[in-house]
């Protein structure tokens, strides 16, 4: 049997530690692993975006942020303590396990009176869905709440309009760019050299899912149909199907889960 290719098609700094966890993981395997950041993720960085974010934070009953990009991109740009940004302390929720950690390394939950920080337990429920159950259980009532959703240009609005519907005042602030990956770099030239048969994708967002479609019909002229596509969500599935990936294999979120379902694969 050849050697077998997992292709990480997270952003640069999402794809280090799991890619990483993966060479671990996979040492004597035949295996090579890529990285192929579809999406690059650019903070936004203006004094009027850090006030915007402080002024709405003040009378919020609770902020959601929906990626560990957000996170780092809010605590950078308030330039202090989550808990010195109003009077009250502000819930938080997440979707996901990666959030939650993001969260503990700017210190929050940690405090003296921790700041209570609400996401789906199991991380089969990792995601807007998996999140709003809980939130259900934090406030059976949203009628006159206000909830500020931190997020990056684009993505779902799922979320946000269950919260509208449920009688919320939501605001979305936007404190990150994604950008395509340019098909001028380096990264695609080992993509167009692959055997396709003997690839892994693995797909974390329905946007570079799509992205990743175009590119390659329209410049590299691989066969999407022969590549098996892993993905930890049922939206990122369909997607994988849309653009025609052969083959489309599931897992529940998270890296432990994504690292389980590769070893899987590459003992088939």
């Amino acid at each position: 049997m050849g050697t077998k290719t997992i292709v990480v098609t997270r952003p640069v700094g999402q794809a280090t530690q799991l890619i990483e966890a993966m060479r671990g993981q996979f040492q004597g395997a035949t295996t090579q692993i890529l990285s192929l950041p579809l999406l690059t993720i650019a903070p936004k960085a203006s004094k009027d975006l850090g006030d915007q974010i402080l002024e709405a934070l003040q009378d919020a009953d609770l902020a959601i942020f929906v990626s560990p990009n957000a996170i780092d991109c809010v605590m950078r740009l308030i330039g202090g303590g989550w808990q010195a940004i109003s009077k009250a302390i502000v819930p938080i929720g997440v979707m996901g396990g990666s959030s939650h950690a993001a969260l503990v390394d700017h210190g929050i939950g940690h405090e003296a009176a921790p700041t209570p920080i609400i996401f789906p337990r199991q991380n089969k429920q990792w995601d807007s869905e998996g999140l709003w159950a809980e939130l259900q259980l934090l406030y059976p009532h949203w009628v006159g709440r206000k909830v500020v959703i931190f997020k990056g240009d684009g993505g779902r609005d799922w979320l946000a309009d269950t919260l509208k519907d449920a009688g919320a005042s939501v605001q979305a602030i936007s404190v990150y760019t994604r950008t395509p990956l340019d098909i001028e770099s380096p990264a695609w030239a080992a993509i167009g050299d692959l055997d396709m048969a003997q690839s892994l994708w693995l797909l974390t967002s329905s946007e570079a899912v799509r992205y990743l479609g175009a590119a390659i019909k329209s410049h590299l002229h691989q066969d999407l149909g022969a590549a098996t596509a892993l993905c930890p969500h049922i939206n990122i599935a369909q997607a994988a199907k849309d653009v025609g990936f052969g083959r489309v294999l599931g897992c529940d979120p998270g890296d432990e889960a994504l690292i389980a379902a590769s070893k899987k694969w590459l003992n088939n």
